[in-house]
């Protein structure tokens, strides 16, 4: 298990309510991360990393969303992201990015949700480019991704031809003239995640900025370190629901104490399952059980929230007295919409 920060968890649970439902702390919390030296880790030695296993990186993340799913979710973007550079062929972008990445003086923002619903054939792509002598020239959207921090942000985008197809990938900086940030989506939840939409308008970049030429095979390539990364955000979430419960019931008899005790063991059955499979890269050769166990994430944490509601009783509708429940709940009801969505991956299994 990765050793955490014992400052930054009692940061996080002292600002849990504020980064899920307000902008307050959102553009420190990543320096924070950073200052915790979390985003070395599962990262390849010669790029600065500690080199562990890819389970480690999961651990990261459900450690964080037992105190709080924004954070998880600002370090999930961040590690995605990196996800993407470290799986370039540009090893000049990669060595130019890293550094700023790793010390969290450089934000990093997945904006491919686009992409991997249009390689899912659910929609078409946002971003066009047409081809210069020295890059491409860029028009179009991204209507949501999370870790645009205005100190500074770089983006994975995908971008189509005229004809809206044939995708690369770009790495696209946030000071390109053209680029604009919209303001914070008007969220229900997780706030403090600087999560917003980007629009292009004639935007240049330099053929250095290219992550990939083909995002047909780029991406299938790196989704199963996206997905899997993202299980800890479930996991973590469904383990501060039953420690919660469990302090509600305060060690009296129960009918819901074997309820606990059953989805603890199942959660830890999840944990060995997904970490044995991302570090011996199986999961990678079997899709559909990652896609499974992605689906089953969202599961474990939903089954996790209402127990912890049945356990309170009426005190989870009491605003100033529910213990993180509601913000819970929101987190819980989040995760079903993230990319790969529930209905998405429940597509994607019915294809597989």
């Amino acid at each position: 298990m990765v050793r955490m920060d014992e400052t930054l968890l009692a940061w996080l649970d002292a600002h849990a309510e504020e980064l899920d439902t307000n902008t307050a702390e959102a553009d420190g919390l990543l320096a924070r991360l950073a200052q915790a030296n979390l985003f070395t880790v599962a990262v390849p030695e010669r790029d600065g990393g500690d080199a562990r296993a890819p389970s480690a990186a999961v651990d990261v993340i459900a450690a964080l969303a037992e105190h709080s799913l924004s954070a998880a979710f600002v370090f999930w973007a961040q590690r995605a992201f990196m996800a993407c550079l470290l799986a370039s062929p540009n090893r000049d972008l990669v060595q130019r990015l890293m550094p700023d990445l790793l010390h969290g003086r450089l934000a990093g923002a997945p904006g491919l949700s686009n992409a991997m619903k249009f390689l899912g054939g659910l929609d078409r792509l946002r971003i066009a480019g047409v081809p210069t002598p020295d890059g491409v020239r860029l028009n179009g959207a991204v209507s949501w991704a999370t870790n645009l921090r205005r100190q500074g942000f770089v983006a994975a985008i995908a971008v189509g031809d005229e004809h809206g197809d044939n995708p690369s990938v770009f790495a696209l900086p946030h000071d390109a003239p053209g680029v604009a940030r919209e303001p914070d989506l008007d969220l229900l939840a997780l706030r403090g995640t600087n999560t917003a939409a980007l629009r292009l308008d004639d935007v240049a970049l330099e053929a250095s900025w290219q992550i990939h030429p083909q995002a047909r095979v780029f991406l299938p390539g790196i989704r199963p370190t996206f997905v899997g990364l993202q299980c800890g955000l479930g996991l973590g979430l469904a383990c501060a629901s039953l420690r919660a419960a469990r302090a509600a019931l305060d060690g009296r008899p129960s009918v819901l104490s074997g309820e606990v005790d059953a989805l603890d063991a199942d959660i830890a059955a999840y944990r060995r399952t997904l970490a044995s499979g991302l570090d011996d890269g199986s999961l990678r050769e079997r899709p559909r059980d990652l896609l499974a166990l992605r689906l089953r994430m969202v599961a474990l944490a939903s089954d996790a929230v209402a127990l912890e509601l049945q356990a309170l009783g009426g005190r989870a509708l009491l605003r100033t007295d529910n213990g993180g429940y509601a913000r819970r709940a929101r987190e819980a009801a989040f995760l079903a919409v993230v990319t790969p969505t529930v209905a998405q991956l429940k597509g994607d299994l019915q294809r597989c």
